[in-house]
């Protein structure tokens, strides 16, 4: 394999920081040669620190309705062909009480940014999974929302907060949202939930749009400064309501090496395999796991919404995305010599 990049990768398993252009060329050398030397280095450093354990987070998406216009999604504002619906506080909580008879301990609430959900909506149903389940983390995906929003969320109970960069370089973030959406502001709510004392996850898309190597080696050098809890890398899958929808959906080979990289950059970080890695590819999460990740989340979501959840196309939503088919999921972690626990999998610092 090429020398430099076998040192650069050799730097990163050895705690050093690479430089921009470091990254950049880093990712430039994408090949099937260089992403197994990188996973074999990045699954001893998960190893080191979780073993072989494979944490589980139950997804509930509680709603398609979003006040954004971001030009990859396809529960965007202006798509009129996206099936709407939003759960009620009973349906969340069912989810969370068949979720936790399955042996979930983490729960994931995920939707677009919709004002039904008010701060004062979501502080009930969270105390109310506290006080139901103690033992369970909950996780918020919902948007970018004001710092006091965040700290009302926090005070409730909320554990966790996902928030997907997109892409630290500003151009491109303008090319993937419109002008009111900003770079600056995505930032400062990353930084006010860390500061409030989140678990806090960023994130970005792979194969995205005006995408270069140059805007991924931003994206690594941000992970490598913010050191978020989780990291959420999926490839760019294209939808057809959006103008992007004749894109080519991102690559399963450089998705698996930057999930490598990140597990590199920063050992303890929390990673997932997504859905989307299993919608591209058949063996999509296992490769994902064997590429460094240690989360899947599989889909607790009533079975008549999960089709409208629909942030791309052919998204999965039965099989081993089905929570109900969690012991197919742990029969697939297994023959890869992985085991699913049954525990919060917080971030081991």
């Amino acid at each position: 394999m090429n020398e430099r990049v076998k040192k650069l990768i050799d730097a990163l398993y050895n705690g050093k920081n690479l430089t921009l252009s470091e990254y950049e060329y880093l990712v430039s050398e994408c090949n099937e040669e260089n992403a197994a030397y990188a996973a074999a280095l990045a699954v001893e450093k998960r190893k080191a620190v979780y073993g072989n354990k494979i944490f589980i987070r139950g997804l509930i998406e509680i709603s398609s309705f979003c006040k954004n216009d971001c030009y990859y999604c396809g529960i965007r504002k202006s798509n009129k062909n996206c099936e709407r619906y939003r759960l009620t506080r009973e349906e969340i909580l069912d989810c969370c009480d068949a979720g936790y008879e399955l042996g979930f301990r983490t729960f994931v609430m995920q939707g677009g940014e919709d004002a039904f959900f008010t701060d004062d909506f979501l502080c009930e149903i969270i105390s109310e999974i506290k006080r139901r389940y103690p033992d369970c983390a909950v996780t918020l995906s919902l948007g970018e929302r004001s710092r006091d929003s965040y700290e009302r969320l926090y005070n409730a109970g909320a554990n966790r907060y996902l928030l997907r960069h997109e892409t630290a370089d500003e151009t491109h973030y303008g090319k993937l949202h419109p002008p009111k959406l900003t770079l600056k502001n995505r930032m400062k709510c990353l930084y006010d939930l860390k500061e409030i004392g989140f678990q806090v996850g960023c994130g970005f898309m792979v194969g995205s749009p005006y995408q270069t190597y140059k805007t991924i080696a931003s994206d690594l050098k941000f992970i490598e400064q913010f050191k978020p809890d989780m990291c959420g890398i999926g490839p760019f899958i294209p939808h057809k309501d959006t103008d992007f929808r004749n894109e080519k959906a991102g690559s399963l080979l450089l998705t698996c090496y930057l999930l490598s990289l990140v597990r590199l950059i920063y050992p303890n970080v929390l990673l997932p395999s997504t859905t989307a890695l299993g919608t591209i590819d058949p063996m999509g999460r296992e490769k994902g796991v064997l590429s460094g990740a240690n989360v899947v989340m599989p889909n607790l979501s009533p079975m008549n919404v999960r089709k409208k959840y629909a942030l791309y196309d052919n998204k999965i939503s039965t099989g081993e995305e089905a929570a109900e088919c969690k012991a197919a999921l742990e029969k697939k972690m297994n023959a890869i010599g992985y085991k699913i626990v049954t525990e919060r999998g917080d971030i081991k610092l």
